[in-house]
């Protein structure tokens, strides 16, 4: 009986392992890492759209509204002694898996032919030969004669062979029919063959590009022991090794006839007329979510892949596979000759070695060059990236921009530790930009590391941001659960009994204390986890609330823009720092920001729109303040909130204004939400006596109407005097009942005429 996928909304089969359309294993078959959410979208994602009488909506291009200008609090590897050595636990995430991930749709590859892509002649370019051992030019023309394809290194005397080992119409292991070379790469030269023995199938020979080479010779041997290891549906597939009469090891595996990324860029820039023309943002994150999962089931190994690029992955259809795990290392090798390309691998590497954090340099450094023309990316920034003001593009995602920084951090205990925590942030990236595109709020999806309920009030606290999500790994994590004591002082006491201290324990302290009134006490918690653990963003975030509560707002944008940095692809960390930023001045920033959460996701819509309200209210510019809460959906609880509060703003407005244009739209949307008969009517009353000073300012408006009142002194008291006789018909306390007869003999007119 086949086994469903129980990954959250994915609808594969588990076919050898593995799920066919997710490619992630059962929860309960997951090996543990090593330790050391359609539509679809406009591929041309638009500028952030916010609107322009606001007086703060941010300018195109413009760098000052990228969070990254912004402080950071101290966090990470710069809270330790440069001398030390840390270690970081591996965290492990599990999101849904599919290309495009039913966000956003990438155009299929077709399957080519074969054939088509035989060599001839088969030859390495002059300007593509160097010496395997010293990287210097070898094989170059000299005096009008072409290079010599074979010979010995000028420069250190290492022999070098170019020429291909076999020839179309050898067999291998009597079984595999030679038809021509592919390519050529850094180890070795590939072969197209026929598998004689199963159909004729089309497999790929992998052999060395020198064969003298002991470092390449070594690199193939365990090339061969790892790949006998790997097997999964986004890696390419190992069949067989041989070996040719001249005792040289080829390694048989899948052919994989699609496109890869590198040939996908290429042939870009070729129907561009030269010029590079980017793959879409939404599909390259795509292409790099579908291959993430290959990484961490790699990782989980103990094999570090090392060397992944652009043309490493190859698009088959609408599925990906990882190719060429000839630079495939254990994670305890420290032996083994180095392989990787100069502008993606990280700077670590050649002192410190390969780690799963410098595969993440890799993964990123690819997407970045997918991403725009990426200039001086193996010279000038080799190992860094060019700021928002050089790449327009980081300045329109600048979630984008913050997770790239993350992922190529100069220390390699800064960046995303595993694959799986770079996907899930990667997936929120993906979900802002396909927002930004279409217009469309997408769905709400529950955060894994944060319970966020949505905005309910115009005035928001800092205790009424989200609430992050204890840590799962923590040890006393069910324990913590059992302690249900809702007063803060009293839960204070309650937590100080934890069976041990654990950093979860003192943050839930923390918090509570926070809550209770005593800062200090949350401060020297936060504190002590802190320097145990610099990269714990759950202890910045409460320094973060801590500063809000305090009024410090610049402390408050420092703590929550290094949480940023930590989770750029969650929505929690934006809304605070939006929060924060408000609290500064920095308006444009922080309506940026509740802009991005707003057409992000349903549950942050009213966050979005409430924020921006405020600061275009703060502004005294109403119809921006008016326009932000009209975008806040019937389906939201926020609704009612919305539309009172627009009633409000229109009535201020009216008292100064002394518009009954505003008043009757002001009676519209009151009329639109009951909040209880006592303050319906109440809010009925002060409407239409605003509109009354109206007209008594001016003079009757026969024919015009505020809520179904004619604008006229006398028909406006009698709906006055109505509203209140309603009101102390239903208020509860007997002085207001008495208060409301009061105004409503105050207000009803002396006469009938």
């Amino acid at each position: 009986m086949s086994q469903s996928c129980d990954q959250p909304g994915c609808t594969g089969t588990i076919v050898d392992g593995y799920c066919d359309v997710c490619g992630l294993a059962p929860a309960a078959t997951v090996p543990p890492a090593p330790a050391t959410p359609g539509a679809a979208a406009s591929s041309a994602a638009s500028a952030v759209n916010s609107p322009a009488s606001a007086g703060v909506s941010p300018s195109t291009g413009s760098a000052r509204l990228a969070s990254a200008r912004l402080g950071s609090a101290r966090f990470g590897s710069s809270r330790l002694d440069p001398a030390s050595r840390p270690t970081r636990r591996l965290g492990r995430s599990r999101v849904t898996q599919r290309l495009g991930m039913g966000l956003t749709t990438v155009p299929t590859a077709p399957l080519l032919d074969p054939l088509a892509s035989v060599m001839s002649p088969a030859e390495v370019a002059e300007d593509k030969r160097y010496c395997s051992s010293c990287n210097a030019a070898v094989g170059r023309s000299r005096d009008g004669q072409p290079g010599r394809t074979q010979g010995f290194c000028s420069a250190c005397g290492s022999r070098f062979d170019f020429d291909p080992k076999l020839n179309p119409g050898d067999v291998l292991g009597g079984q595999y029919e030679v038809v021509g070379c592919l390519a050529h790469g850094g180890m070795g030269w590939i072969y197209l063959a026929r598998d004689r023995n199963v159909n004729d199938r089309w497999v790929v020979l992998k052999g060395l590009l020198n064969a003298s080479d002991p470092d390449a010779l070594a690199a193939a041997v365990a090339e061969k022991r790892f790949l006998a290891e790997v097997e999964h549906p986004l890696i390419v597939e190992i069949y067989n090794f041989v070996t040719s009469p001249d005792a040289t090891s080829y390694i048989v595996m899948e052919y994989v006839g699609g496109r890869s990324l590198s040939q996908i860029l290429k042939a870009r820039l070729a129907a561009n007329g030269g010029s590079f023309d980017p793959i879409p943002v939404d599909q390259a994150i795509a292409y790099i979510l579908e291959v993430l999962p290959a990484f961490s089931y790699l990782h989980a190994l103990g094999l570090i892949y090392c060397d992944f690029k652009p043309a490493n992955l190859i698009q088959v259809g609408d599925a990906v596979k990882l190719i060429d795990l000839g630079g495939v290392r254990r994670l305890d090798d420290d032996t083994s000759a180095i392989y990787g390309t100069v502008g993606f691998q990280a700077p670590e590497v050649a002192s410190e070695g390969p780690t799963v954090a410098s595969d993440i340099f890799t993964i990123a450094r690819t997407l970045a060059v997918m991403l725009f023309e990426f200039q001086g990316y193996q010279s000038t920034y080799v190992s860094t990236l060019p700021s928002p003001e050089q790449v327009p593009l980081f300045e329109r995602y600048d979630s984008l921009y913050r997770l790239l920084l993350k992922a190529t951090a100069p220390a390699a205990h800064d960046r995303f530790q595993s694959a799986d925590e770079m996907r899930e942030q990667l997936l929120g990236v993906l979900r802002e930009v396909v927002a930004s595109a279409t217009g469309d709020v997408t769905r709400s999806l529950p955060s894994t590391v944060f319970d966020h309920p949505p905005a309910t009030s115009m005035q928001v606290a800092w205790s009424d941001l989200p609430t992050p999500k204890v840590d799962p790994d923590d040890p006393l994590a069910g324990w913590l659960a059992t302690v249900t004591v809702r007063d803060p002082a009293a839960r204070v006491a309650a937590l100080a009994s934890a069976p041990e201290t654990t950093p979860a324990v003192r943050l839930a302290i923390a918090e509570a204390a926070l809550a209770a009134g005593d800062p200090a006490r949350a401060a020297a918690e936060t504190a002590a986890v802190l320097d145990t653990d610099p990269w714990n963003w759950r202890a910045m975030w409460i320094d973060g609330l801590a500063a809000l509560a305090r009024g410090d707002a610049a402390a408050a944008v420092a703590a929550f823009n290094a949480v940023y940095g930590e989770l750029p692809g969650e929505l929690a960390p934006k809304v605070a720092l939006a929060l924060a930023c408000e609290g500064t001045g920095d308006h444009a920033l922080a309506w940026r920001l509740y802009e991005t959460c707003a057409r992000t996701d349903a549950a942050f819509v009213s966050w979005g729109r409430f924020g921006q309200a405020r600061i275009s209210r703060a502004a005294g510019d109403v119809d921006a303040a008016l326009a932000a809460l009209a975008g806040v959906p019937s389906s939201s609880r926020a609704w009612n909130e919305a539309h009172l509060v627009r009633a409000d703003l229109l009535v201020e407005r009216a008292t100064l204004s002394r518009s009954l244009d505003d008043l009757a739209v002001a009676a519209d949307e009151a009329a639109l939400v009951s909040m209880g008969p006592y303050q319906d009517a109440v809010r009925r009353a002060s409407i239409l006596s605003s509109a009354l000073d109206a007209v008594l300012a001016s003079a009757d408006a026969p024919g015009r109407t505020v809520g179904g009142v004619e604008a006229t002194q006398l028909r406006l008291r009698l709906g006055i005097e109505a509203a209140w006789r309603d009101a102390a018909r239903y208020a509860e306390r007997r002085r207001d009942r008495i208060e409301c007869v009061d105004r409503a003999n105050d207000i009803r007119p002396l006469t009938t005429l």
